[in-house]
């Protein structure tokens, strides 16, 4: 799946080294093309905090559904 600037997705594993859990929400912030697709994903909590920035794969993110 493709996934484009300011979508919002859901973690799908846990990401301990960036103290993220599976089911995390966060939003696109960036889309590499080189040397593979990735997306730069930004986490925040309740009040807009950043909690944590991840560059992730496809395979790591799904659509987010309220």
């Amino acid at each position: 799946m493709e996934f484009h600037e300011l979508d919002v997705v859901t973690l799908v594993d846990d990401i301990p080294e960036d103290g993220l859990k599976a089911g995390a929400v966060g939003t696109i912030v960036d889309v590499f093309r080189s040397p593979r697709t990735a997306y730069e994903v930004e986490f925040s909590d309740d009040d807009g905090v950043t909690i944590a920035m991840a560059a992730l794969t496809a395979d790591q993110i799904r659509p987010y559904r309220s």
